[in-house]
């Protein structure tokens, strides 16, 4: 775990660097913190539009007495691309652009459920309610 947040770290800041260098290269600085900004507003108004959509299924499966275990996913991914969109640079914009896609999303959503499975299967056998 320590190493994987290391990683995150230091790696990601670093392809950022590169990346922002290489664009800026090809497109000048003026047009690449532009471009930077640009899709941090786009992303911004994105993850607001599909967050309040989110929400409004989440009330609806409640007033029908549902579980929104597949909604409330859909918000704290959305949630994070948001957050990775404010976050300045392309690979994060690119990363949580595709977040904002719903179809990406339940690949996503499949990749959780599946690490979370065994996790959450041996606390119901063990009887602990909490998580």
């Amino acid at each position: 775990m320590l190493l994987k947040l290391f990683l995150a770290f230091t790696v990601v800041p670093a392809i950022e660097i590169y990346l922002f260098i290489t664009v800026g290269g090809h497109i000048g600085i003026l047009k690449t913190m532009l471009l930077v900004v640009a899709t941090g507003f786009a992303g911004a108004y994105l993850a607001r539009l599909q967050g309040l959509q989110t929400m409004l299924r989440v009330r609806q499966s409640l007033a029908l007495g549902r579980m929104p275990t597949q909604e409330l996913m859909d918000a704290v991914l959305i949630l994070a691309a948001g957050l990775l969109l404010l976050t300045p640079g392309f690979l994060t914009d690119a990363v949580g652009l595709l977040l904002l896609f719903p179809e990406c999303r339940r690949y996503v959503k499949q990749y959780l459920r599946n690490r979370l499975e065994p996790y959450i299967d041996a606390r119901r056998s063990t009887g602990d309610r909490t998580l």
